[in-house]
């Protein structure tokens, strides 16, 4: 069985080698990369026009986060259907597809990140819950313009 090993550099400076610990975490690890492969194509539109990225998503919130400043400058609100973008406008809003099990959930961008090259999108802990990616802590996602995009665009 190969080891995959990568490290992390801390905001401390420290680094930190991290193997996984189980096959299924290996698995995930292979999986991520495979996913950073294909995000080259990301901002390439589907043939309905909609598509913006395609990859893994996250969730960030809970107590630790709650009432924070957003990179909009308003609190966070981890029970608001918000997310995190790093280069999508502050204030638009996107259609977060799980590709998984097909539910999905319409978001505001108000914040930036994610801060790791593996995800596209961070979700708040409602969008997360919604999309049925609480408890797991992330999914493949697919990420649209909503409606409320195209019309303003128009």
């Amino acid at each position: 069985m190969k080891v995959f090993a990568f490290t992390l550099v801390l905001w401390c400076g420290a680094v930190v080698a991290a193997v996984p610990e189980s096959p299924a975490e290996a698995a995930w690890v292979q999986d991520s990369e495979q996913i950073d492969a294909q995000t080259s194509e990301a901002l390439t539109p589907d043939a309905s026009g909609t598509l913006l990225q395609q990859g893994l998503a996250t969730w960030y919130g809970g107590k630790r986060w709650q009432g924070r400043r957003t990179a909009s400058g308003e609190r966070f609100d981890r029970q608001a259907l918000t997310a995190a973008h790093k280069t999508l406008p502050l204030g638009s809003r996107i259609r977060v597809l799980n590709l998984s099990n097909g539910r999905e959930v319409t978001v505001r961008i108000n914040d930036r990140g994610p801060f790791s090259s593996r995800f596209i999108i961070d979700l708040s802990e409602a969008a997360a819950e919604r999309l049925g990616m609480r408890h797991a802590g992330r999914a493949k996602v697919a990420l649209h313009r909503s409606a409320a995009v195209r019309k303003l665009s128009r």
